[in-house]
């Protein structure tokens, strides 16, 4: 993806932003644990925060929370969710903070939308010494067989290239970290799966994909006939045909320190 077609899907997300807050689901609390282990204390910045699907589990954590998100509509549901966290605009290029303000820097589904030649400076200069940066992706698990029928119905729009869990191990191997040889230096990353799901009815699985990057920024005939796809398979599948059923989902974490 180049840079004017990523810049295209990052800001698409504003326009959906109160399905967004509705339908996508949370990260497994032992994946946000595990990302925050080595943190040498409890400042925390969700970085790209959305509608504040990661900022509300570091809150139930006990973190002292801080959200930056970009997109004003994104923004405003956050504001809504969470009124007693800082939410300040900003972005991972430009973050609103001090120096050496924060103990670990977090992003949940985000990550991957940073110039991280840009945002690595950024985020290495808001971590305090020993500081945590990680990323956290909710990838459906493919491993099992009608979840894997799913992504094939859907297509890339609907499952991307970091969506389940192979794809996503190659898709974070060194890109979107600061590189370690560069001052100040990042440790070498470390990457964990947490398994997760969310409960969903066939409807309101398909308003989660409609929520996707690949599908908002589609002609709406193009991305009406892809859900369609989707739907037909949902009706057709017994694990989903009726009523509510577990998505299997699981929390990949990529996390590093800054040394």
């Amino acid at each position: 993806m180049d840079r004017a077609e990523r810049s295209l899907h990052a800001s698409s997300f504003g326009a959906a932003a109160g399905a967004y807050a509705e339908h996508r689901p949370d990260y497994a609390h032992d994946a946000v644990r595990w990302a925050l282990e080595p943190a040498p204390g409890p400042r925390v910045l969700d970085l790209g925060a959305g509608t504040g699907r990661l900022t509300a589990a570091l809150v139930g954590l006990g973190a002292e929370v801080v959200a930056v998100e970009p997109d004003p509509a994104m923004l405003a549901e956050l504001r809504r969710a969470l009124p007693a966290v800082r939410a300040l605009a900003g972005s991972a290029e430009a973050i609103p903070l001090p120096d050496a303000s924060v103990d670990a820097v977090l992003a949940g589904n985000a990550m991957h939308w940073f110039d991280m030649a840009v945002a690595g400076p950024e985020i290495a200069r808001v971590l305090a010494p020993g500081g945590v940066l990680a990323g956290l992706w909710n990838l459906m698990d493919d491993g099992v067989e009608w979840v894997a029928g799913l992504a094939r119905a859907g297509g890339s729009a609907a499952v991307g290239p970091r969506d389940t869990p192979a794809p996503w191990r190659s898709a974070t191997a060194d890109v979107h970290l600061p590189k370690t040889g560069e001052a100040p230096r990042f440790g070498s990353p470390e990457r964990s799966l947490h398994p997760h799901g969310q409960r969903r009815t066939a409807d309101s699985l398909v308003e989660t994909l409609a929520t996707r990057a690949g599908m908002l920024v589609m002609p709406q005939a193009e991305r009406e006939a892809a859900l369609g796809r989707i739907r037909a398979f949902l009706a057709d599948r017994p694990e989903t045909a009726r009523g509510e059923f577990t998505l299997p989902l699981l929390t990949g974490v990529l996390r590093t320190r800054r040394l």
